[in-house]
């Protein structure tokens, strides 16, 4: 896997996401759907960058950058089923995300304390 590549591959999806939420769906979802919209977009910036840090360091290891990844598909997908689809009960499995998210900043941090390379 390239952990560079797939980091700047989700912040380029974020961007346009983060588009799309201003200019596509401002007016046609309440407020409170625009900011869980909002937040899945934030979040997933967040992480791009991220993983895109994670890589330039220790771009062999991949356990961190796959708990992010995992993370942004949990976490920020949860956020946008609650978006389009109104149903609230998809917010019961963001948390799973953001343990991912978690756990991917503990093995950052693991991996940091060794050193580079």
């Amino acid at each position: 896997m390239n952990i560079i590549a797939t980091g700047a591959g989700l912040a380029c999806l974020g961007v346009i996401l983060g588009a799309f939420g201003t200019h596509g769906l401002q007016g046609k979802i309440g407020y409170d759907l625009l900011e869980i919209y909002k937040t899945g977009t934030y979040y997933l910036m967040i992480h791009a960058l991220g993983l895109i840090l994670f890589g330039l360091f220790r771009p062999e290891k991949t356990w961190p950058a796959k708990a992010f990844i995992l993370g942004t598909v949990i976490f920020s997908g949860s956020l946008y089923l609650i978006t389009f689809t109104g149903i609230r009960g998809f917010g019961m499995i963001t948390p799973i995300g953001g343990l991912f998210y978690i756990l991917g900043w503990i093995g950052f941090a693991v991996q940091a304390k060794k050193g580079v390379r």
